[in-house]
């Protein structure tokens, strides 16, 4: 007998990586209820799924917009505090997205009567986890890997600087003791920018769940994290039990070469 599944995913490339897990969740029998605001991208009404949308302040050419230049700004050389004010207007739409959502009461009473067995969801943004909070209900997480490893500091994860490299430090897992020593400096300036993209919601969850909570304090909560990548491609580094990697999950069958 298959189960109730809410899925709260995160707009763009995130949601295609998701989406095949979904479906194969619809092949195996679960009722499956997509959360997503009613303006989006790639998040569309489905047959296998119920999708359920709630009303936020920005229009399509508006997101579409940020997620364009949030590409163009992956690539192109930037001064760093340019990069830090486009990248706080970027992550300023989910924030704004997920207070909508919270005051939604309406469909928050809805979700809580509705009874669903699990959250699924991408935890870039914590939106997902707040509400799998206020449901009491167990998390499933999808995700490459979170800013500044905020991942591995959720699940206490060991992490040693001297050979698991920073993300967008270009090192390897060999590296000189000078830049052991940038990796360990790149690994205690990443708090800053968790507290940059992370801090708005402290408020938010203090007000939704009327209690004192940090965003790294709820992703602990989660019960199992499904990691987008494989060791064929990373470099190893340690692992916690409830981490299971599926690289590749979004990848399609080859087809055959056309005679």
């Amino acid at each position: 007998e298959g189960g109730k599944v809410l899925v709260v995913p995160i707009d763009g490339s995130h949601w295609l990586a998701m989406r095949p897990v979904v479906e194969r969740l619809w092949q195996r029998g679960h009722h499956v209820v997509v959360l997503a605001p009613e303006t989006n991208l790639r998040i569309l009404p489905s047959e296998l799924y119920t999708l359920r949308t709630y009303p936020v302040a920005y229009t399509r050419d508006y997101v579409e917009g940020e997620f364009q230049q949030m590409g163009h700004r992956s690539f192109s050389p930037q001064p760093f505090l340019a990069k830090l004010a486009k990248i706080a207007n970027f992550t300023s739409m989910f924030f704004d997205s997920c207070k909508r959502l919270l005051a939604d009461a309406e469909l928050i009473q809805e979700l809580e009567e509705s009874h669903f067995d699990v959250v699924f969801m991408d935890p870039f943004f914590p939106c997902g986890q707040i509400v799998a909070e206020h449901l009491s209900l167990p998390s499933v997480y999808l995700v490459r890997a979170l800013p500044c490893s905020l991942d591995l500091h959720a699940t206490l994860c060991p992490s040693p600087p001297s050979y698991v490299p920073r993300f967008f430090t270009r090192l390897t897992d060999r590296m000189t003791f000078f830049q052991r020593l940038g990796n360990l400096v790149a690994t205690l300036s990443s708090s800053l920018l968790c507290s940059f993209l992370y801090s708005p919601y402290d408020a938010l969850i203090r007000e939704f769940l009327q209690r004192e909570a940090t965003v790294p304090e709820l992703l602990s909560h989660a019960a199992i994290w499904l990691l987008k990548y494989d060791f064929v491609f990373e470099f190893p580094r340690p692992l916690m039990p409830n981490m299971v990697l599926v690289g590749g999950i979004g990848c399609t069958r080859q087809k055959k070469l056309a005679q």
